[in-house]
């Protein structure tokens, strides 16, 4: 009986391992959400091999001034000499840096605030979601223009104001899947055997609300993008002559280059869509693999 159990069990595949081929395979029938995924690896292999596909350095000045697209510079340059395609590629590097990095750093700070937040409740979680509620009701954009004016506008700025605006939608979020989950058997369990809360919380609680974390951080890697883009269109994000997105599009805001040197605004824009929307789809295909009954 002992081996015929040792076999069965055998048998049996990991629970994990079963999850998550589900999960791929749910994902991958959503057909966008694979050209999402697809695109995002691009871009970000364009970002990283940046300063060995880039054909000029970022802010070195040719003797070819607002040259319009050709065999040596194949996207033109801009009004000072810099090539387009070397900057649209650097640029990619630096607004993905930001993207992921102010990301990461509210993720883990909001998952954090849920997590004590929800499991411990009583006045620990009434302090910390009156201070979610307070940061809540900031004007968001407003304010961030205005602390990045009083810093200074720089790449590490940016990442921690807006880091500094965004960690409270995961906390809430975060905070709502751990009242549900600590009241499950498996996690009063634990409790009961005497599991440190830590362990509890790393192990049985965190792993039960990851899939929405990870989510909710594609759709924000998204949003943080288009907002560092806002931020250097206006002048108050990267600052020239380091290249991104956004103050590519900052240098084109003259009606005689909107209107006769496109090259110079439309291969930012089109990259900024293009990302935009490929970790959009991702989010949509991320979501729908994890709730089975979408598929």
């Amino acid at each position: 009986m002992d081996t015929e159990r040792r076999h069965d069990g055998a048998d049996d595949p990991p629970s994990f391992e079963s999850y998550a081929r589900q999960v791929r395979q749910r994902f991958m029938r959503h057909k966008v959400a694979v050209w999402g995924l697809a695109t995002t690896l691009l871009l970000l292999a364009a970002g990283l091999l940046a300063p060995w596909l880039a054909p000029y350095q970022p802010n070195e000045i040719t003797d070819a001034f607002s040259a319009g697209p050709s065999a040596d510079y194949l996207l033109g340059t801009d009004q000072v000499g810099r090539d387009v395609l070397s900057r649209l590629l650097y640029g990619t590097r630096v607004s993905l840096l930001i993207g992921f990095t102010t990301v990461a750093i509210y993720v883990l700070f909001g998952t954090l605030v849920g997590l004590i937040a929800g499991y411990y409740g009583k006045w620990i979680d009434m302090l910390l979601m009156r201070i979610t509620d307070i940061f809540l009701s900031f004007p968001y954009m407003l304010v961030v223009l205005v602390m990045v004016s009083v810093l200074g506008a720089s790449l590490w700025t940016i990442i921690i104001v807006l880091a500094l605006f965004k960690w409270p939608a995961i906390a809430m979020l975060v905070r709502g899947i751990v009242l549900s989950l600590k009241k499950a058997d498996y996690v009063r369990a634990g409790v009961a055997l005497g599991y440190s809360t830590p362990r509890i919380l790393l192990r049985h609680i965190l792993p039960g609300a990851s899939g929405a974390i990870i989510v909710n951080a594609t759709f924000g890697v998204a949003s943080t993008i288009l907002a560092e883009a806002g931020l250097s269109f206006l002048g108050m994000g990267v600052k020239s002559p380091q290249a991104s997105l956004g103050n590519m599009l900052h240098d084109a805001q003259s009606l005689t280059v909107l209107t006769e040197q496109q090259w110079l605004w439309l291969p930012a824009g089109f990259i900024i869509l293009l990302t935009v929307l490929a970790f959009n789809f991702v989010g949509d295909g991320l979501r729908d693999a994890l709730d089975g009954r979408q598929l």
